[in-house]
């Protein structure tokens, strides 16, 4: 029977290696445009559509808070209805249109305020009207939406192409975490090197033709691998099986069961749980007692025919458990977001400023000083994989070197770091711009290197390594099999609550630390008359504080216990053994 529903379920004779080239392909092609479109929309935003900085940034980290959100909506359609295939496939396509209708909008003068030169002899800029700002927001809400698709499933339907029953492949899985995130990174930095160089240095209707031309071609490698994929179907709404057994345990509140003596009582249904429990059974545990209630069998249920907003299995139950304690986990990444969303607004505008040539006829382009973050974090990736982990595995015996609760908590501690140095620069580069003259002058080259940003960048990207691969990591791993989608949503929107308390931060800092004199810790037209080194530390405390924080969620989180089955190769016998998912 379970065979069958296996069969039924997904198709366990393909997926493998075989199916990487397609999808790397497709992860490739996909960052390309989706960095190429990002990483210097800062500059895009006041030198072209000639927004404050202030408004431009906060623009960016609600876009970025927005396309973060959106694949909670996209887990959705993947699990309940569409697959994750299909996810991708549509989603991308909605992202071709958003990225076609901003090139359209670069290269049509009608969409676009007339040009100015922004000296201060010159007048004021004209910043764009109603119907130029129209055709922004559209394109972003066409971009986030295409995200929402595409961000939750990439990730989860590469993972799927390993079967979890299968020893071999499923030890594999971490290891396509690695290496996901280290072709992402590759993509990136030709993205923030090659495709940035060209909007800056030749113009903005190419610069965003490429991502345009790259997000089809993206769609195309995905679908060449189709007859490949090991396809799941979908196992119907999880969200839809968590809130039958909030309802089923609100409705017998006034039950009572205890601890022990009664779990072997708590209805278990193998038939009705085998679509969602592939992997194994999540085993009842004692926590969250209340919700143990929805799975008490009363006299008016029928557990044959069970209608599952009075009564709910144990497997059910123990999912919404599993949500649940990843809950403060899932919150302890936001300010770590938060910060990195700096490196794309105030950063970029602090390179903007210094001295970025290479050469006499050669300056990197601002919004290529991310490249350094990519180059720390694949070096970070490579050096991991390649030597940490065989090195921590002597001493700890995990395969994987160390838990994916320590890898998060090194990262904290370098994001830490990074914003610490980041306030350091911003002094020094100040202290240089009034050495000179500068001060009053937001638009001149302070004569100090840009380069003196490169250790921020780095400890960003290295941080990045460390925490959100182990992030990713926790939650696909944790949350409950039929819920993988929602699981890597869940990091998305982790990443989209940092963005929002960006804005929030720097919303809140704008309007409060505005003098009468028109000084600012986050002024609109002028850093150097700034107190962004303020802002930055500011940040660095609150991260602190959330790293104590994250060291107490970590010591007391409880991993998911599965009951799996398996089957002795040499007497063909069956057992059933229950082991802690946190795939070490």
């Amino acid at each position: 029977m379970a065979e069958r529903e296996q069969e039924k379920h997904g198709t366990e004779q393909k997926g493998g290696m075989v199916t990487m080239p397609f999808i790397f392909a497709n992860e490739v092609c996909d960052k390309l445009a989706v960095v190429g479109f990002n990483a210097n929309m800062i500059n895009y935003l006041t030198t072209k559509i000639h927004m404050p900085m202030t408004r431009a940034a906060n623009t960016l980290t609600n876009f970025g808070g927005t396309a973060s959100l959106t694949p909670l909506l996209g887990a959705y359609v993947a699990d309940a209805y569409a697959g994750r295939f299909w996810t991708i496939t549509v989603a991308s396509v909605v992202y071709v249109v958003g990225m076609t209708l901003l090139t359209l909008s670069a290269v049509i003068p009608q969409l676009l305020p007339p040009p100015c030169s922004p000296s201060a002899s010159s007048p004021p800029c004209q910043e764009a009207n109603g119907g130029q700002l129209a055709v922004l927001y559209t394109v972003l809400l066409l971009g986030a939406i295409g995200s929402g698709g595409i961000r939750p499933c990439v990730v989860a339907f590469g993972a799927d192409q390993f079967d979890e029953t299968d020893p071999k492949q499923s030890a594999r899985t971490w290891k396509y975490f690695n290496w996901y995130y280290f072709v992402m990174g590759v993509s990136i930095l030709v993205a923030v090197t090659v495709v940035v160089y060209v909007q800056e240095d030749v113009g903005w209707g190419l610069g965003l033709g490429i991502p345009t031309v790259l997000m089809f071609l993206s769609v195309i490698a995905l679908v060449c691998g189709y007859r490949l994929y090991r396809i799941l179907d979908p196992a119907g709404s999880p969200f839809t099986r968590l809130l039958q057994v909030s309802v089923a345990a609100f409705r017998k509140r006034k039950a009572s069961v205890g601890w022990d003596a009664k779990a072997a009582e708590l209805y278990r249904n193998d038939e009705l749980d085998a679509a969602i429990s592939l992997g194994g059974k999540l085993v009842h545990t004692k926590h969250m007692k209340f919700l143990d209630k929805a799975a008490i069998v009363t006299r008016e249920d029928d557990p044959k025919s069970p209608n599952l907003w009075r009564l709910s299995t144990v497997h059910r139950v123990e999912e919404l458990k599993s949500v649940i304690r990843m809950g403060p986990i899932w919150a302890s990444g936001i300010l770590l977001f938060a910060a990195y969303a700096q490196q794309s607004t105030f950063s970029i505008q602090q390179a903007k400023t210094m001295d970025r040539r290479l050469s006499e006829s050669f300056q990197v382009p601002s919004g290529s000083m991310q490249v350094f973050t990519m180059i720390s974090m694949l070096t970070t990736i490579a050096f991991y994989d390649r030597i940490f982990v065989p090195v921590a595995h002597r001493f700890t015996g995990l395969e994987r070197g160390i838990t994916f609760l320590h890898r998060m908590g090194i990262g904290f501690a370098i994001s830490i770091l990074a914003t610490l140095v980041a306030g350091l620069v911003e002094v020094k580069r100040k202290r240089a711009a009034s050495q000179h003259g500068l001060t009053n002058s937001p638009h001149s080259v302070i004569p100090i290197s840009a380069f003196w940003l490169v250790p921020q960048y780095s400890l960003h990207g290295i941080a990045e390594a460390f925490m959100s691969i182990g992030h990713l990591e926790f939650f696909y791993d944790q949350a409950p099999e039929s819920m993988r989608s929602t699981a890597t949503a869940l990091f998305w929107t982790t990443i989209s609550a940092g963005n929002y308390l960006s804005t929030l931060l720097v919303s809140v800092v704008h309007r409060f630390t505005a003098g009468d004199d028109g000084s600012n810790w986050l002024p609109d037209d002028n850093l150097n008359r700034g107190k962004l080194e303020y802002f930055y530390w500011l940040l660095t405390l609150l991260q602190a504080v959330n790293l104590v924080y994250y060291v107490c969620c970590a010591k007391y989180y409880t991993f998911k216990p599965v009951q799996v089955h398996r089957v002795d190769g040499g007497d063909k016998s069956e057992q059933d053994e229950v082991e802690l998912a946190s795939r070490v």
